[in-house]
């Protein structure tokens, strides 16, 4: 499957989104990423032990993946690349089917280990800019 079928095949079938490193702040890229998100329909769920508790756009916040108390479809991951790793792990123990890292955060062993799991992977990408390039072949 090439990257841009893993894209489609993600963004068609994922519902639910736990966006890992969600920010509060409004300058900051997952803050629009996730408002983008909710805007198209997708339940997307900020993750940031340092505002558990509160929210982000409206969605209560949690400090970790293992706090939601619903499935996950995908895990947006806004963390440098050497975090990667303990939140695959994270998303392979809660039964996630997708890992999403944004521009710039590669760790392909991290990729690796998810896909030997069974889930899909796309890495250095940003849902903000691939839907709307690939939404006349969505659904």
């Amino acid at each position: 499957m090439t990257d841009e079928e893993t894209m489609l095949r993600i963004l068609q079938e994922t519902k639910t989104i736990a966006v890992v490193g969600a920010s509060p702040k409004p300058e900051r890229p997952s803050h629009g990423v996730m408002r983008f998100l909710l805007t198209q329909g997708y339940r997307v769920i900020p993750i940031n032990p340092g505002v558990a508790g509160k929210a982000i756009q409206g969605q209560k916040v949690y400090a970790s993946l293992a706090e939601i108390p619903e499935p996950i479809d995908m895990v947006d991951i806004f963390r440098r690349s050497d975090a990667v790793a303990p939140v695959v792990d994270d998303a392979i123990r809660i039964g996630a089917k997708f890992i999403w890292t944004q521009l710039g955060v590669i760790d392909k062993a991290a990729a690796a280990k998810a896909r030997a799991a069974g889930l899909l992977v796309v890495m250095d990408h940003c849902p903000a800019i691939e839907l709307p390039r690939l939404r006349d072949r969505l659904h």
